[in-house]
């Protein structure tokens, strides 16, 4: 049998009248930049996220570097975020000039946790502490990190709060959605991300009227009017064909999540059934919304030949992430050293994410938790 990590086909084939109609209304339009179309997106996305204002952009890693941009990080400054992560959380920070100052991860949700933001502070001295300006908390895997502890952290010490909600559209902490509790929030459109694009895109979510407006001239090489620029902007603009695209699939947003929660909990039965559940952690809901953008386990030892043992039997699976942003090559000039966070270390070591799109079958979630039964014999 085969379990692919995530097949998109089965979502395309259900999905291909709506998207085939909306995209040959953009072709009939042929207008592809912003747009009606980006605008009706930007509303339908603040509505969804509980914001008042959203911006279409052109990646979710754009959409962190024009929020540092719009939140006035540059060189000499430093912002505050986790060494696990996807690249671009800690690229759009270094990009700006500024310097990334990473503080641990919680070993249950993998997010960044509240206990370390003092300590990593601590380590600093007076005049570096001084230039700490922002915090990107990463709401990883479809779970918000714990914000209230990290907004009380960041009043205390006048930062700005950018989320990184790429996984985590819809997610929520204690009933406020991701991407509404900081000054913004940034989302990917990336292909595999629960609600994902055609390709490249992103949307910026906010309440402040202030920021929103900076964030749309910004996205247009800082023109307003057109050429003429008060800011140094860039080309971060969300093309109309991916906004009609999204658009059709937000209305299936909550259908997809709801069978990736179906999902985890078959897996949950599963992995007990079979005797996996005092070897193999499984993900903690510690939130009252998790959206399951990846079902991420932690395997004791053997990671790599438990996923070597699943690749031959035909089962996708990913590492995210072997190698924590505090140990690599382009971030050696920070001087961390390995074991400076040992719980992310350890995270990078023995996760392993394993199939749990909306479109599996019950006998594939099955076959996949029998064939890790039969690896630990």
């Amino acid at each position: 049998m085969k379990v692919p990590l995530l097949d998109l086909k089965e979502q395309y084939r259900s999905l291909k009248k709506e998207i085939m109609a909306a995209t040959e209304a953009v072709y009939e339009s042929q207008h592809f930049i912003l747009g009606e179309r980006v605008l009706s997106l930007e509303e339908s996305i603040a509505r969804y996220c509980g914001t008042s204002h959203a911006v279409g952009v052109s990646s979710g890693s754009d959409a962190l570097l024009i929020s540092l941009m719009a939140a006035g990080i540059s060189a000499n400054d430093s912002v505050l975020t986790t060494p696990y992560s996807f690249f671009a959380t800690a690229g759009a920070i270094a990009r700006l000039g500024a310097r990334p100052v990473f503080a641990d991860i919680d070993p249950q949700t993998f997010n960044l946790s509240p206990e370390t933001l003092d300590l990593a502070m601590e380590k600093l001295t007076v005049p570096e502490r001084k230039q700490v300006k922002a915090i990107i908390p990463v709401h990883l895997y479809g779970q918000c990190a714990d914000m209230d502890p990290i907004i009380q952290f960041a009043k205390n010490n006048d930062l700005v709060v950018v989320e990184d909600a790429a996984q985590a559209i819809g997610s929520e902490y204690q009933h406020r959605r991701a991407g509404s509790m900081g000054a913004c929030g940034c989302f990917s459109f990336f292909p595999s991300k629960n609600l994902g694009a055609f390709g490249d895109g992103g949307v910026v979510t906010t309440h402040s009227q202030e920021f929103y407006h900076h964030l749309k001239i910004l996205r247009s090489h800082g023109s307003e009017p057109k050429y003429h620029h008060k800011f140094v902007g860039g080309n971060f603009r969300l093309d109309a064909l991916q906004a009609a695209i999204v658009s059709v699939k937000l209305n299936h947003l909550d259908h997809w999540t709801a069978a990736r929660q179906a999902n985890a909990a078959k897996y949950r039965k599963l992995f007990s059934q079979n005797g996996l559940h005092e070897t193999i952690r499984l993900p903690v809901e510690r939130e009252n919304r998790h959206i399951y953008n990846q079902f991420v386990i932690m395997v004791p030892d053997k990671r790599d030949d438990l996923r070597d043992f699943l690749a031959q039997a035909g089962i996708g699976t990913e590492v995210y992430y072997p190698v924590p942003l505090h140990l690599q090559e382009c971030f050696a000039y920070l001087g961390y050293q390995p074991g400076d966070f040992k719980v992310a270390e350890k995270a990078a070591r023995n996760s392993l994410a394993i199939p749990i799109y909306p479109e599996l079958s019950d006998a594939q979630l099955e076959y996949v938790a029998e064939t890790i039964k039969l690896f630990y014999g």
